[in-house]
């Protein structure tokens, strides 16, 4: 059985560094993929439409890695789903971003400045703990943890 391209997504100036597909009901929908560049760019876009959906601008070098988020902004209506991306940079920074407007980020995590802060890969991991009482296990969730991989070789740990 042979494969075939099915679509191409234009829209990035320069090399695309990371890709990320939306599953489940992340950022209202299902058919979204994230996208980071070397031009310095996060892009969403609808897989159904193949159009660009967002753009967020505000790294100022290589945007190496972009992760959905698990975190949902509250407005007055009621949210069903994550609607903040994050994106890692060359330029030591992660930024969060709201997926329903393409104005300035949300929340930073800002490095000292220096080489070895360079983000390079990023996870969001959910982690729950196993408490036992008399013999029954109960899962209590224990928080969401961002790690991120910087250029120095460290792996750097948020709550």
């Amino acid at each position: 059985e042979t494969t075939k391209q099915l679509s191409i997504f234009n829209g990035h100036k320069y090399y695309v560094m990371s890709v990320k597909y939306g599953s489940g009901m992340t950022c209202g929908s299902r058919h979204t993929i994230l996208s980071g560049s070397h031009d310095k760019s996060v892009r969403l876009w609808d897989i159904r439409s193949g159009q660009q959906t967002q753009v967020f601008n505000g790294h100022i070098d290589t945007v190496m890695c972009v992760e959905y988020s698990p975190f949902a902004i509250k407005n007055a209506s009621d949210v069903i789903s994550s609607n903040v991306v994050c994106s890692g940079s060359l330029d030591n920074t992660i930024r969060f971003w709201d997926v329903r407007s393409n104005k300035s980020e949300l929340y930073l995590i800002k490095g000292d400045g220096k080489e070895e802060g360079r983000v390079y890969c990023l996870k969001f991991v959910s982690l729950k703990k196993k408490v036992s009482d008399n013999e029954q296990n109960l899962n209590d969730e224990c928080g969401i943890y961002l790690y991120y991989g910087l250029h120095n070789g460290s792996i750097c740990v948020w709550e």
